[in-house]
């Protein structure tokens, strides 16, 4: 009977382990299949997959922003940027309009809309918001959100 015990692996499939630098028989002798002398025999030697042959590396293409660190470049140009708006500019705005990234487009009141528009409470004081305005897909600060549910605005979320 066959068991476990009495299994091998196929003929040829599993090549045998080369010794190098073991004698002239083993035809591996000497520099033992690294070839002569330079940067790719040493411990660790050659070049990282980083390497693009003396071309500028992608991570130092990439843009440059302000005030972070080098180590950080290459991820901080994927953060969400928002269009900032002032809840001030809400003031003339018609409450049976929904206000959209959309909407503040085409009223003019932002020029790009990048990853969508964010409200800021910069100047709130003496705004008079017109009541029951709807937001949707608008982020917001929390100082103005506080303002736009004081003045009695709805959220649409979804």
């Amino acid at each position: 009977m066959l068991g476990m015990a009495d299994l091998r692996p196929a003929e040829g499939s599993r090549p045998k382990r080369v010794r190098v630098g073991r004698g002239h028989g083993s035809g591996m002798v000497k520099t033992g299949g690294e070839g002569g002398k330079g940067q790719t025999v040493r411990s660790g030697g050659g070049k990282g997959p980083w390497f693009e042959g003396g071309q500028t590396p992608w991570s130092r293409r990439l843009p440059h922003r302000k005030g972070y660190s080098q180590k950080s470049r290459p991820t901080k140009i994927f953060r969400t940027e928002y269009t900032a708006l002032n809840i001030e500019a809400l003031s003339d705005w018609d409450a049976a309009v929904e206000v959209t990234p959309e909407s503040l487009k085409a009223a003019g009141k932002v020029k790009k809309l990048r990853d969508g528009v964010k409200i800021l409470a910069g100047n709130r004081k003496g705004v008079q918001l017109p009541a029951g305005l709807k937001l949707r897909d608008v982020v917001f600060s929390n100082p103005a959100r506080e303002a736009l549910t004081a003045a009695g605005a709805t959220f649409v979320e979804e």
